[in-house]
C-alpha cells in the first residue's frame, strides 16, 4: 500500500468501514473496561438510570395531575416522589457519568492511543514515511484528536442509550395520541441535517491539517535558539511571524466556512423539527380541552415532549459525533494498515554474520526520493571490501549520503540489490543490522541531556557503562570539551532544560563519539564527520578514526564508510568512489584516481588550490 492510496477521513462509514469501525469500537471498549472497572460501570451505569429517569419523570407528574383530579392522595404522593426522584437522577447521575466517561476517555488515549501511533511511527524500519505528507497529515490529525477516537466508541454506546430513551419516550407519547408518532418522523429531520453539515466540518479538518502542521513548524522554528540568531541577524523574523500568521488565517478560514455551514444546515433542521412538535402538542390540547380525566396526558405530553427535544438534540448530537469521528477512525486505521504493511515488507530475519569475510555490494541499485522522478542514485554496482576504508567522495547532491542511508537501511532501493557477505540486505533483521553498525550522519540529533547519556545512546545497552563512554570521548578528541563543561560528563546539555549551550562543532564531537561507542561493527559511517570542525581538529579526528578504522578491521572485518566533500581528508582511504549525479563515475585508490586524470584529479586539484590560495 502506498502512502497516498486512502484519503484520511472522506466518505461515510459503510460496508467493510461499518466492519471496521465495529470492530474498532469493540477494541476500545476492552480497552476502556482494561484501563479502570470503576470507571467503566460508573459510566455506563449513569447511562442506564438517566435513560429510565427520562421516562420516569413524565409518568410521576402525570400521576400527580390525575391524582389531584380525582383526589387519589397515594398517587399524587408517589408520582411526586417518583418524578423529584427521577429528576434528581437526571440533573446529577447524568452529568457525574459524563464526566467520567471524559476523564476514562482522555485516560485511555493517553496510555494507549498516543503510545500505539508514536510506536508505529518510529517502528517503522525505514524512515520515508516521515518524509510524506500524507504519512504527516494523518499522524498529526490522530495526535491531536486522540480523545476523540476512544470517544468515538463511547459515542457509539450513548447513542444506542439516546434511541433507547428516544423509544420509550414515544412509546409514552403514543399511549396518549398515535398521531405523536408523527414526531419520531420529524426526529430524524435534524439528524440529516446535522450529518450533513459535520460532512463539511470532517472535510475541513482535513484540508487544514497542512497548514496546521505548517503554523506549528513555524513556530517551533522562531522560538528555536539555532534559528534565533539567523533571523536576528537577517531581519527575517517578521516575515516568519508573515508566514505564520498566514497559515494560521488560511486553517482558520477554512474552518470557520465548514462551521458556519454546518450551523446553517442544524438551525433548518431544528426549524423544521420544532414546527413538527408544536403542530403534535396542538392535537393532544385540542382533544383533552373537553375532558378533565386527560389533564395528565397533557401535562405528560408537555413534559416529555419537552424531553423529547432534548433527547432527540442529544441523541442527534452523540449520533452526530459517532459518524463525525470517522474523520478521526480512517486516519487511525490507516496508520495502523500503513505500519503493518511496512512491517510486512520486511525480509525473513536473517541474522548478520558475526564477521565480515567479503565486504559488502552494490548491484545495480537505483533509488529515488519519496515524491520525486530524480533517481538519486542510479544502478550503483561496487563491491565495498571487508576490513577496507571507503570514501565517498563528490559534490552537493552526487549521492553520497543517500549510498549511507541505504547501505544502513534507512531506506529501501527501488531497484537491485545491496549485499553482505552475499546475503541479500533485505532479507536480514534490522535491528541485529543496525545493532552492528554504528553511524555518524550529517544531520546529527542534538540531545539535551547529561554528556555522558548524550554519547552512552550510542549503545543503549551500554548507556551507564562510564568506561565505554570514556573511550568513545577519547576517540572522538573531546576529552578537552569534557574538562571545560562545569561538571564533566554529568553536564546537563543545551539551555532548553537548564543546561550548559554548546557549540556546533562540539555538538559534533558529541555525535562522533556516539557513533565510537560500539567497540567492533560491522559496519562504520562517518557522513561528513567534520563539516562543523576546524582544521586542527578534523586532522585530529581523522588520524583517531583512521587507526580506529583499523583496529575495528582486525577484530571483526568492518567497513569504515566515510562521506566527505573534502578530498584532502580522504587520501589514505583503502577505495575510494567518486560519485556524479547519482551514478558512480570512478573509484580506485587516491594514487590510482590521481593517475587516471579524470573527474577525481579534478576536483582534488581543485579543491588543493583553492585551499592554497
Amino acid at each position: 500500500m502506498t502512502a497516498d492510496s486512502t484519503t484520511a477521513g472522506s466518505g461515510d462509514v459503510s460496508g467493510p468501514d461499518l466492519r471496521a469501525g465495529l470492530a474498532l469500537w469493540r477494541e476500545l471498549m476492552r480497552a476502556s473496561w482494561q484501563q479502570s472497572k470503576v470507571l467503566y460501570f460508573t459510566v455506563i451505569g449513569a447511562l442506564v438510570l438517566d435513560t429510565c429517569a427520562i421516562a420516569l419523570i413524565g409518568v410521576g407528574l402525570r400521576a400527580v395531575v390525575s391524582g389531584s383530579v380525582h383526589h387519589a392522595a397515594t398517587a399524587v404522593v408517589v408520582g411526586a416522589l417518583g418524578a423529584a426522584l427521577a429528576y434528581t437522577v437526571n440533573l446529577c447521575i447524568g452529568e457525574i457519568g459524563g464526566m467520567m466517561r471524559i476523564e476514562l476517555a482522555e485516560v485511555v488515549a493517553m496510555r494507549r492511543i498516543v503510545p500505539e501511533v508514536r510506536r508505529g511511527a518510529i517502528g517503522i524500519e525505514t524512515v520515508d514515511h516521515l518524509e510524506r505528507s500524507a504519512y504527516l497529515d494523518r499522524l498529526t490529525l490522530v495526535e491531536d484528536n486522540a480523545w476523540g477516537i476512544v470517544d468515538s466508541a463511547w459515542a457509539a454506546v450513548e447513542a444506542v442509550g439516546f434511541i433507547a430513551r428516544l423509544a420509550l419516550t414515544l412509546g409514552l407519547l403514543g399511549s396518549v395520541s398515535p398521531l405523536l408518532f408523527l414526531i419520531l418522523a420529524a426526529g430524524a429531520i435534524p439528524v440529516l441535517f446535522e450529518r450533513r453539515g459535520r460532512m463539511g466540518v470532517k472535510a475541513a479538518e482535513v484540508a487544514r491539517s497542512a497548514d496546521r502542521r505548517l503554523q506549528r513548524d513555524l513556530f517551533e522554528l522562531a522560538v528555536s535558539p539555532a534559528a534565533g540568531k539567523e533571523l536576528r541577524v537577517t531581519g527575517a523574523g517578521p516575515d516568519l511571524v508573515r508566514r505564520q500568521r498566514a497559515a494560521a488565517d488560511r486553517a482558520e478560514a477554512i474552518w470557520i466556512r465548514a462551521r458556519i455551514r454546518a450551523a446553517g444546515w442544524k438551525a433548518a433542521g431544528w426549524c423544521l423539527f420544532s414546527l413538527c412538535f408544536v403542530s403534535g402538542l396542538t392535537v393532544v390540547v385540542h382533544s383533552a380541552a373537553n375532558d378533565p380525566a386527560r389533564i395528565g396526558d397533557i401535562v405528560l405530553t408537555v413534559t416529555v415532549g419537552t424531553q423529547l427535544r432534548m433527547i432527540v438534540e442529544q441523541a442527534v448530537r452523540r449520533s452526530a459525533d459517532t459518524g463525525g469521528y470517522t474523520r478521526l477512525l480512517r486516519p487511525f486505521r490507516w496508520l495502523r494498515r500503513y505500519r503493518d504493511d511496512q512491517r510486512a515488507l520486511a525480509g525473513p530475519g536473517l541474522q548478520p554474520p558475526a564477521r565480515l569475510a567479503s565486504g559488502i555490494t552494490f548491484d545495480r541499485v537505483t533509488f529515488s526520493y519519496p515524491g520525486t522522478d530524480r533517481a538519486a542514485l542510479r544502478d550503483l554496482t561496487v563491491h565495498l571490501p571487508a576490513g577496507s576504508v571507503v570514501a565517498v567522495v563528490g559534490e552537493y547532491g552526487s549521492g553520497k549520503t543517500t549510498l549511507v542511508k541505504l547501505v544502513t537501511k534507512l531506506y529501501r532501493p527501488d531497484s537491485g540489490r545491496i549485499l553482505v557477505d552475499g546475503t541479500d540486505l533485505a532479507d536480514l533483521d534490522t535491528a541485529a543490522w543496525r545493532s552492528v553498525t554504528s553511524a555518524a550522519f550529517q544531520d546529527f540529533g542534538r540531545y539535551h541531556t547529561s554528556f555522558a547519556e548524550a554519547v552512552g545512546f550510542g549503545d543503549i545497552a551500554a548507556v551507564d557503562d562510564l568506561t565505554r563512554i570514556r573511550r568513545a570521548v577519547s576517540d572522538a578528541d573531546a576529552e578537552a570539551l569534557v574538562r571545560r563543561l562545569p561538571d564533566g560528563l554529568d553536564t546537563r546539555l543545551g539551555r532548553q532544560f537548564g543546561g550548559v549551550e554548546v557549540s556546533e562543532g562540539q555538538w559534533q564531537k558529541i555525535a562522533l563519539a556516539r557513533a565510537s561507542m560500539r567497540p567492533a561493527p560491522l559496519l562504520f559511517v562517518l557522513d561528513e564527520p567534520t563539516a562543523s570542525l576546524d582544521a586542527p581538529s578534523e586532522h585530529a579526528i581523522f588520524e583517531r578514526y583512521m587507526r580506529r578504522a583499523r583496529e575495528v578491521a582486525e577484530h571483526s572485518g568492518g567497513i569504515t564508510l566515510v562521506v566527505s566533500h573534502r578530498f584532502s581528508t580522504v587520501a589514505g582511504a583503502d577505495l575510494i568512489l567518486v560519485m556524479e549525479g547519482g551514478r558512480l563515475a570512478e573509484h580506485g585508490t587516491h594514487e590510482r584516481l590521481l593517475a587516471a586524470d579524470a573527474r577525481y584529479a579534478s576536483l582534488y586539484s581543485l579543491q588543493a588550490t583553492a585551499y592554497s590560495d
